[in-house]
């Protein structure tokens, strides 16, 4: 649902601003994500890898502890992101070659997504297994965005318009989840589970240094996902931002869609190893990496066949040229997805610095590469981010192998 509702409110988006507001909106965006992946901690995934025990011998005092715990973290991220943020945009605006008018809204937006996407509640309702409450909430940003866009395209669109509607669809969304995630666990969030840092860290063995191999790995994925695009406003300019982020947002649907099924699996993996089912977690692997790779390749048939066409009808004449650049990016998107079981395998299994190790080496080809090949233009860059994702996908598929084998659970 939210990929189709996003290509509509895309359409809308880039056709009512035109290219050079749409990269400037675009650069404004990406650099918040950026801001948002690398201060966010991805603390989710520790809620999980660690709730889960205390789900299953309900022991929700002990769940109360880790949650107020990665909470502070969460707060603690999203105060040190808006410091970078300030810094960034008073700073370094001119280098984005950011409309100076653009400045302070953007920071406000940037702000304003660091305090609204702490993960904390997301883990809280996984853990819980009520995707179906996380799917309404994950529901409420991009249905706004389209009442918003087709709204303000009516009335008069501008970059500061749609930032406004996005920023306040995120406040909305957040609320949302907080309130969710203590009406499934109010046992859990009170206050006296508050404050007990040193029982919490000597009750979840191991989690210092989860919590700081899943630091590292989205910090690493952040600078995979928004590097291109900042490296291509930086160098080429905002209107050359503008093409490559609309190939790149067609591609990272796939993604999306790619982060919401490891999401979902994770804690079913995390069940599986805990519980001890060897055959039962093989299956689960087998199937989902069977499914994701048949949706890999069915994603670059797509963007092969039906690219040009598509970038047209949503972007309009001006972006029709950048039906070349979402060719690369989307065999890298299919990449992506055929490596969705991967991590979770890793992180279930305690081998996160497995997976940290797979992405280190999947962004030193993207440095690389990024750094040789820009000044070739958009196109290049796209087919340097398909190479590193083909580079993840081979480390994180060994590293899985290796795992598996030496648990007992492949043949051989």
């Amino acid at each position: 649902y939210a990929g189709v509702v996003s290509l509509v409110y895309l359409a809308i988006l880039s056709r009512s601003l035109g290219l050079k507001d749409f990269g400037h909106f675009s650069l404004i965006f990406g650099t918040a994500q950026a801001l948002v992946a690398l201060t966010s901690f991805e603390i989710w995934q520790t809620v999980i890898r660690y709730g889960v025990q205390s789900r299953l011998a309900k022991d929700w005092a002990r769940f109360g502890r880790l949650v107020w715990l990665t909470t502070s973290i969460d707060i603690c991220g999203a105060l040190v992101g808006c410091l970078f943020a300030v810094v960034i945009f008073k700073g370094f605006g001119d280098l984005l070659e950011l409309n100076p008018e653009y400045i302070e809204i953007g920071l406000i937006f940037c702000c304003t997504l660091l305090w609204t996407r702490m993960s904390t509640p997301f883990g809280i309702v996984r853990v819980l297994d009520r995707f179906d409450i996380g799917t309404y909430v994950e529901a409420i940003a991009p249905t706004g965005r389209l009442i918003a866009a087709t709204a303000i395209a009516f009335t008069g669109p501008s970059v500061k318009a749609y930032l406004i509607a996005w920023a306040v669809l995120e406040v909305v969304a957040a609320i949302v989840y907080w309130i969710a995630s203590y009406r499934l666990a109010p046992g859990a969030l009170t206050r006296r589970n508050f404050g007990h840092w040193k029982q919490t860290l000597s009750e979840n063995i191991g989690i210092r240094s989860f919590f700081g191999i899943t630091f590292a790995s989205s910090t690493l994925d952040a600078v995979y996902r928004q590097g291109p695009l900042l490296a291509v406003g930086y160098f080429l300019g905002t209107s050359a931002a503008g093409l490559y982020r609309l190939a790149d947002q067609l591609a990272q649907g796939i993604g999306k869609f790619a982060q919401i099924v490891a999401r979902a699996v994770f804690p079913e993996f995390a069940m599986a190893q805990e519980a001890g089912n060897a055959a039962e977690f093989r299956k689960l692997v087998r199937n989902v990496t069977l499914i994701a790779g048949v949706g890999g390749i069915i994603v670059s048939v797509l963007a092969l066949v039906a690219g040009e066409h598509l970038l047209t009808a949503i972007g309009g004449e001006d972006f029709a040229r950048g039906a070349a650049i979402l060719v690369p990016i989307a065999i890298g998107a299919s990449f992506e997805l055929a490596a969705v079981s991967f991590e979770p395998v890793l992180y279930s299994t305690g081998h996160a610095r497995l997976a940290l190790a797979a992405r280190l080496t999947a962004v030193t080809a993207l440095v690389i590469g990024v750094l040789a090949f820009v000044n070739l233009g958009p196109l290049a860059v796209g087919w340097v981010v398909a190479t590193g994702l083909a580079v993840l996908y081979c480390a994180m598929s060994m590293s899985v192998w290796f795992v598996l084998r030496k648990s007992g659970s492949v043949d051989g």
